[in-house]
């Protein structure tokens, strides 16, 4: 329990109150959360059982895929049983373990893009050092920093998160517990604490969009060297990353950098990369890539 916190339990205000919009909710919802999981669960066992795809690229899509489908499981199910039962509370506990795992895993997702668009500057940029530099060792050892970095954020959000007081209000306007909408149940000023979460959550965005946008203008760059056919190729590979990093970083950046301020249009941008983006990374990235379809179609075909 809080230090000073007087309330229990929360009651999450969901997207909508209106019973017809409710159940309609619950039937779309359920089903981009089924089709997130498939989706990704396909990608996590068919880069673990194929030997074609033992790239570092497809390590880190493993990776990915594996953030994917837990970010998406700290909010989804949330949301769609919520839609649809009378009882709409989370208790106090529960609502500080969703924060703490929401940020987590995004924060994950987010490392993982960026050690993509790594791999593909050194693919490209540096293709004759490529397998020396990007060695199965050094892959482990930055999904383990990933990893690490991401606990500390989450962290810092939960130290944040446990310091609120709360003594009274306790209806949060979102479908699942996150920063922004408990600062404004908490009773203190908390204009410190926000500019602490834009400059840890803000920034961690910002900054690695940043990175990223960078990291694909240095790589464009550097194709102008290669023959047609190798572009084509690495430009393929590149759109499906940048579509899949502009997806989530949009929304994200638009939530953490700025004041304290909610807007009633947060929800459903906080749909976007809650959701939107752990469904659409599996679909980007196995139908923009060959290799990937055809490793499903191997491993699966044969099993049936």
């Amino acid at each position: 329990m809080a230090m000073n916190s007087s309330v229990n339990e929360f009651i999450l205000f969901g997207l909508t109150q209106d019973p017809r919009k409710q159940k309609a909710i619950f039937g779309v919802f359920l089903m981009f959360y089924l089709a997130t999981l498939l989706g990704n669960f396909l990608i996590v066992v068919t880069i673990k059982r194929s030997r074609t795809l033992g790239s570092p690229m497809y390590f880190f899509l493993f990776y990915l895929s594996f953030a994917d489908a837990c970010f998406s499981t700290t909010t989804a199910p949330r949301l769609i049983v919520d839609a649809i039962s009378q009882q709409k509370t989370i208790s106090y506990n529960e609502c500080m373990t969703q924060v703490f795992s929401a940020h987590l895993f995004g924060c994950m997702e987010i490392f993982v893009l960026i050690l993509m668009a790594f791999d593909r500057y050194v693919a490209i940029c540096k293709p004759l050092r490529y397998t020396t530099i990007m060695n199965r060792h050094v892959c482990s050892v930055l999904v383990i920093l990933g990893w690490v970095g991401s606990c500390i954020h989450s962290s810092a959000q939960i130290f944040l998160a446990l310091r609120l007081p709360f003594c009274g209000p306790n209806v949060i306007d979102h479908y699942f517990c996150d920063l922004q909408p408990l600062l404004k149940l908490a009773c203190m000023d908390t204009y410190v604490i926000n500019l602490l979460v834009v400059s840890n959550s803000g920034a961690i965005c910002t900054v690695s969009f940043t990175i990223l946008l960078i990291s694909y203008v240095i790589i464009l760059y550097s194709l102008r060297n290669y023959s047609a056919e190798g572009r084509r190729k690495a430009l393929s590979t590149c759109t499906s990353h940048f579509i899949v990093v502009v997806l989530f970083f949009g929304p994200c950046i638009f939530m953490y950098t700025r004041p304290a301020t909610t807007f009633p249009v947060d929800k459903v941008v906080a749909v976007f990369y809650t959701i939107g983006a752990p469904l659409l990374n599996p679909l980007i990235y196995t139908l923009r890539n060959a290799e990937v379809k055809n490793a499903m179609k191997k491993l699966w075909c044969s099993k049936v």
